[in-house]
């Protein structure tokens, strides 16, 4: 109680909050002079915010010598730690592991029924959208529109790209929702996942071939994919 506690007061702070998720979505080490020019604050200011963060394992950070003399650069990065906060105690994690060896034991039908299942999810959280129903009527901005914002709901911090030359969306997912599950088991995590992601895609497009490209549990930084429309 005591570390919930500590983060969510850390986390209170709107500022502070959104460097985090600007950690989170960049995907990559930052330092001080970047966090104060992207939110236009005082470099005494960022750090403070950055200490803060790290004061309670969200960030980790480390020094790395310039190369030009003086003192060493600090910098920061997002901890493998998962914030998992909720009012009383509820152990979803603990659930999804045991669901998720129960469709291992089960073989390729254990397999089959993941990837059928990831895939009409993929589809049903696009409910939340009525208008992606209506895929006729929708310009291609709006369509990336919808899948940043499914995406951005969902934890993944993606983003999209149409190139218009190969008629194709390319993307990548900077923040992996089932990280801690897949761990273990990526394998098949990453095809249902990926059928999740078809589901997403063909509530707005049809015959997509979706593509992955790199995957962040076969030594890349991000997933990235690139669906062919």
């Amino acid at each position: 109680m005591e570390k919930t506690l500590k983060i969510t007061n850390v986390l209170s702070d709107p500022t502070r909050f959104n460097i985090y998720q600007y950690i989170v979505k960049e995907h990559h080490e930052v330092n001080v002079t970047e966090i104060a020019e992207a939110f236009d604050i005082h470099p005494n200011v960022a750090r403070l915010h950055l200490s803060k963060l790290e004061d309670v394992k969200l960030i980790n950070s480390f020094s790395q010598k310039t190369g030009k003399g003086g003192r060493p650069s600090r910098k920061y990065l997002l901890s493998d730690g998962v914030v998992e906060l909720n009012f009383p105690h509820r152990d979803y994690k603990l659930l999804s592991t045991i669901l998720i060896e129960a469709f291992i034991n089960l073989g390729e039908e254990g397999r089959q029924a993941l990837h059928e299942t990831g895939r009409k999810y993929g589809t049903k959280v696009m409910e939340h959208y009525p208008s992606a129903r209506l895929t006729d009527t929708l310009t291609m901005e709006q369509k990336i529109t919808i899948l940043n914002d499914a995406g951005t709901m969902l934890g993944m911090y993606p983003d999209f790209k149409y190139d218009a030359k190969t008629n194709s969306i390319s993307f990548r997912i900077h923040n992996c929702p089932f990280k801690e599950l897949a761990t273990k088991n990526h394998t098949m995590i990453c095809n249902m996942h990926n059928a999740f992601l078809k589901g997403m895609f063909d509530t707005l497009f049809t015959d997509v071939d979706l593509i992955e490209i790199e995957n962040m549990f076969q030594g890349c930084e991000n997933c990235s994919y690139v669906a062919k429309l």
